[in-house]
This record gives structure tokens, C-alpha cells and sequence, in this order.
């Protein structure tokens, strides 16, 4: 297996940059999502990294080796995309040993066969064998994808959305086979997405990527609880953390005419004009809280209900226990701790709580 490091990948088409001075670690053996919106430059770093690209400027490392000038095949990597890029005239054993059978590899029959059974195994795909892939499920089919990288025992694995085409349940369960296969296999994965629901749930660590610049690097838990600007803040979590207008004067925090402690640091930041930033689930409804909303929304999630509130021009969303008992239109009391807020700068976005 292998590491991979980028330094400095700078990627323009024509007048637009698709990467702005992307540096980039990952480590032998970890499992790292790459999260951005569309655009932000997510499978162009991706296509660097594997060799159907050059940057233009920078460098790409694998495993300590700069890549410059290796091809595709001489990097070694296998991709997997969104869509499945199977050959429907064959059977999945057709499919997964087509890889194994260039004259590059000057394989064994036995050893095809070893790596094909051994991939099938590991993906439950093995009553699958001779079936034509024309006849599969959907979920099927990206399990023969993946296989097809496998089969290669490649040093790294490259991912490019490829749960995005299925349905919700069926995403569910792949993201957990897939980080068992990341388990089982010891090897390097980068899987990119714009779903942040994958992205925390599969990571030992998450790159958020904005407009071709890597804004964070983190594990789930700091990158969710210690985002490190707005940008961040609300890329992250579901709902979105809960931002604010605020001022910091004598001790309190104002937000409108509301007025909360603001925690050990409210002298340092006396006078400074803030966004303050609270998480949904750290939202509690109480009589005779300080601020007051309009239920706008109501979603039951069975174990939570997630509340969008109306104040003033914003919308507020909390996470509240499934058993509250709350109504359309109804005005609530809400407030939360102030351990539990986060403070950024209002003008560059950066958080800056720990000041």
C-alpha cells in the first residue's frame, strides 16, 4: 500500500482554476474523504492522483515517489466511479477478469482466478459469477465496480462518488461494506463526495474542499465540533450549524436584543462584532428562555424531531427528543449554554473561540 502527499497542485482549464495550491497528506493505510460541493475540484484531484491528468503546477507523491512522470498504469492505482463503466455483454467473472488479462500483467489462470474468487468472496458477489451483468441491480453492479479495482490489489484506491447513484437504504449499507473492505484490505483509500453524511460516517479523516482550496483537515469529531471557519460550520452537520449576528459588550453577548453570557473569554472580545455559531442538537426548548420563534417546520425522525424555527429573517433549526411536544405556528422559548457556542470573526469567517 501507499501514502500520498500533494504539494502545491495548482490545476487550471482554460481562464478558470479548478485547484489553488492544494497541499495534501494521506496516510498509508487511511481512510480519507475528500468533501466539497460541485465544483470544488473534488474528481479533478482525483484524476491528478491517478494520471489521466497533469497538474499545472505542483507536485504528487505516492508512497514517497514523485509521479511526475509516470503514467496511469505505472502509479498503480484503481478508480471507481459513480458510474459503473461495466461491460454488459459479459458476466461478472467476465467483468472481473478483464483487468487481470492485459498483456501488462502476464497473469496465471489460477492466479485470475484466485484474485476474482477472493474479491467475490469479500463482496458477496459470489452467486453473482455467471450472471450477465445486464441482469443486476444497481447496487449490484457498483459491487462488481469495485471489485474490478480489487481484483488489481492496487496501492491505492480512488473513489469518485460512487454511492451517489443509489437509493438511501441501499447507500446505508454499502458505506458500511465499504469501510469493512477498507478494514480487510489494509489499504489506502480516497473517496471523495459531497454528502456529509458519508463523509463523517466513513472517514478516519475528512478534507473540506471550497472553490479548488483545501479550507480543513481533520478527524469527523474536530472537524464537526472545531470547524474552523463559517464556511466549515455550515458544510458540516445535518442540519447546519445555527449562525448568528453578534456583539460582545460588557461580559454578554447581544444577538438583536437578546442578551446571553458569552463564557470565559467575553472581555477579550469586548466591542468585536462576531458570528456566533451553535449546533441543532445543543438548541433546548425551555419555558422562559431568553429567545423566542415561530415553528415553521417539523420534521419527525422517529428517535428526533428536527425543528426549523422562524426569528426575525433567520431560520433556526434544532434537534429536540422525539416525545417534545410542539406545533406549526406555535411561538417557543429556546436558548443554550454558552460552552456550547462557537465565535467567529464576522468579517473573515475564522473561528476564533479559543481567543
Amino acid at each position: 500500500m501507499a501514502g500520498i502527499s500533494l504539494r502545491g497542485i495548482t490545476k487550471t482549464y482554460g481562464g478558470t482554476r479548478a485547484l489553488r495550491g492544494l497541499d495534501l497528506d494521506i496516510e498509508d493505510g487511511e481512510f480519507f474523504v475528500l468533501l466539497g460541493q460541485t465544483g470544488a475540484g473534488k474528481t479533478t484531484t482525483l484524476r491528478l492522483i491517478a494520471g489521466l491528468e497533469k497538474p499545472t503546477g505542483g507536485e504528487i507523491f505516492i508512497d514517497g515517489e514523485n509521479v511526475a512522470e509516470w503514467n496511469a498504469a505505472e502509479r498503480d492505482v484503481a478508480l471507481v466511479l459513480q458510474q459503473y463503466s461495466l461491460y454488459p455483454r459479459l458476466t461478472v467473472r467476465g467483468n472481473l477478469e478483464f483487468p487481470l488479462k492485459s498483456k501488462v500483467r502476464n497473469l496465471s489462470q489460477d492466479e485470475i482466478d484466485r484474485r476474482v474468487n477472493k474479491a467475490a468472496e469479500t463482496l458477496q458477489i459470489t452467486k453473482l459469477l455467471d450472471r450477465k451483468v445486464e441482469r443486476l441491480s444497481g447496487g449490484e453492479m457498483q459491487r462488481v465496480s469495485i471489485g474490478r479495482a480489487i481484483v488489481r490489489e492496487p496501492r491505492v484506491f480512488l473513489m469518485d462518488e460512487p454511492l451517489s447513484a443509489l437509493d438511501a437504504k441501499l447507500r446505508e449499507a454499502l458505506r458500511v461494506e465499504l469501510k469493512k473492505l477498507h478494514t480487510e484490505l489494509k489499504a489506502t483509500f480516497l473517496f471523495v463526495t459531497h454528502d456529509q453524511v458519508e463523509a463523517m460516517s466513513m472517514g478516519d479523516k475528512i478534507g473540506v474542499l471550497n472553490r479548488g482550496k483545501l479550507v480543513q483537515v481533520g478527524t469527523p469529531t474536530e472537524v464537526y465540533h472545531n470547524p474552523c471557519n463559517t464556511f466549515v460550520a455550515r458544510a458540516v452537520g445535518s442540519p447546519p450549524m445555527n449562525l448568528f449576528d453578534g456583539r460582545v459588550a460588557g461580559g454578554q453577548m447581544e444577538i438583536g436584543s437578546v442578551r446571553l453570557p458569552v463564557g470565559a473569554n467575553g472581555e477579550a472580545l469586548d466591542g468585536r462584532d462576531l458570528t456566533v455559531g451553535v449546533r441543532p442538537e445543543n438548541i433546548r426548548l425551555e419555558s422562559g428562555a431568553p429567545v423566542s420563534a415561530r415553528v415553521f417546520d417539523i420534521e419527525d425522525h422517529g428517535v428526533v424531531k428536527i425543528l426549523t424555527m422562524q426569528l426575525d429573517d433567520e431560520r433556526i433549526y434544532a434537534t429536540v427528543p422525539a416525545k417534545t411536544r410542539v406545533r406549526l405556528d406555535e411561538t417557543v422559548q429556546f436558548g443554550w449554554q454558552p460552552d456550547k457556542t462557537l465565535l467567529f470573526d464576522r468579517q473573515s469567517g475564522a473561528n476564533i473561540s479559543a481567543l
